[in-house]
């Protein structure tokens, strides 16, 4: 097990009692921001193949600022504590392709927590507004990000580690190695393409 795995467990124990408080802070905090108005939400991994939510329209979009990398740890959903697997967040630096969605506000509460059920549910990303180049103009839409002083956050891996997790890390969602893929060929689907994700890819084979 590595440090950032030791870590992690540490964290995970630690939050066990002000976990419920902290994402049910920051859920009633979105719910309040957006009342009555049209939520946009930010895809850029598996919101874009697997939304459970229905949009009343979708456009593509680029954010500046951050980029999707394949460096949060997953031990539950891609993985497990024996095996740790990956899965995709929103990082510092560089900029995005994705597809914002956008919500009724007779929908939005729902949506939201649904949202929070499912990407949430250890308190681990930061929810945030973001701004969110669209062809019609600029909309603040919720994209699920990642600090990199998280310990979630796998920080540069060597080829071999993505290797063995494509060939090993599966959890309870599937493995690594099919959400990579499904994810990038989603994208390819929307007509973006990341050369990164294309690049590691290779480890998959």
């Amino acid at each position: 097990m590595t440090d950032t795995d030791r870590n992690a467990n540490k964290l995970g124990k630690q939050r066990t009692g002000p976990w419920k408080t902290d994402r049910s802070d920051s859920l009633d905090r979105f719910r309040a921001q957006a009342a009555g108005q049209d939520l946009w939400i930010f895809g850029y991994a598996s919101l874009l193949w697997r939304p459970e939510f229905v949009a009343q329209e979708q456009q593509a979009s680029r954010v500046w600022g951050w980029h999707r990398a394949l460096k949060m740890w997953s031990r539950l959903n891609r993985g497990s504590p024996e095996c740790p697997g990956l899965v995709f967040a929103l990082l510092p630096g560089g900029s995005c392709h994705g597809v914002v969605y956008r919500v009724a506000p007779s929908e939005a509460d729902e949506v939201l927590q649904r949202l929070w059920a499912r990407e949430m549910p250890m308190d681990v990303y930061t929810p945030s507004w973001l701004s969110c180049q669209t062809p019609q103009g600029l909309v603040k839409a919720l994209a699920f990000t990642l600090p990199r002083s998280s310990p979630s956050f796998t920080g540069q891996l060597p080829a071999e580690t993505y290797r063995q997790i494509f060939q090993q890390a599966s959890g309870r969602f599937g493995s690594t190695r099919d959400y990579a893929l499904q994810t990038y060929e989603s994208l390819l689907a929307h007509g973006i393409e990341d050369r990164a994700l294309a690049a590691l890819l290779r480890h998959a084979d």
